[in-house]
């Protein structure tokens, strides 16, 4: 069974004008859509086949590791915005970030830097680690999915292709957006409580 570029779960224009359907109808349409043709070819009549996103994922390297990763990593991303997002969390999300890192401030300070210094390309996350919020960043297609122990709560996506249309080079802007205005803290209250 081959896999399928996921929907996007809202409208291509409802995120404007903090990210643009332009954005998206390269992004989603484009750069997600090769990730899932180019991982179909590689593992047609391999081991592979008939294997769950994240198995692949745990069991492979190369080529197909990276593919299979950017599948998930963007459909994950995808679910970590939604309209009228961001700003501070409510829920368990709010007490347990506050226990961890002190307070939705030092959380946002975390997240931003891991963002803004991840070199090149990659991803900022909160992860769960072993019963503990942990701010995260991973290189190209690495993702937390691959540590034991680890669930992936919310990512963004820094590539540049993930904001340089709308934003240009000004990554901190993007990030103080993605931040303000777009995160998705239902999604994440969500995983938190899938993960105790």
């Amino acid at each position: 069974m081959a896999f399928e570029l996921p929907a996007l779960p809202y409208a291509t224009d409802a995120l404007e004008p903090h990210m643009s359907a332009n954005t998206f109808s390269f992004h989603h349409a484009k750069h997600h859509n090769a990730y899932v043709t180019n991982l179909n070819k590689m593992i047609e009549g391999t081991d592979f086949a008939g294997k769950s996103l994240e198995e692949i994922i745990k069991s492979s390297d190369g080529g197909v590791f990276n593919n299979a990763a950017q599948v998930w990593n963007h459909t994950f991303f995808w679910h970590s915005m939604k309209p009228q997002g961001g700003g501070e969390p409510t829920g368990a999300i709010a007490d347990k970030i506050n226990a961890d890192f002190g307070s939705y401030a030092a959380f946002k300070e975390a997240f931003a830097t891991a963002g803004a210094t991840q070199f090149g390309s990659g991803w900022a996350w909160l992860v769960l680690a072993n019963g503990k919020l942990e701010v995260r960043k991973t290189p190209n297609a690495e993702t937390p999915l691959t540590e034991d122990g680890v669930t992936p709560l919310l990512t963004m996506d820094v590539w540049e292709h993930a904001y340089y249309l709308d934003y240009q080079n000004a990554r901190p802007v993007y990030i103080e957006t993605f931040l303000s205005e777009l995160v998705n803290w239902d999604f994440v209250n969500q995983n938190l409580a899938d993960a105790s």
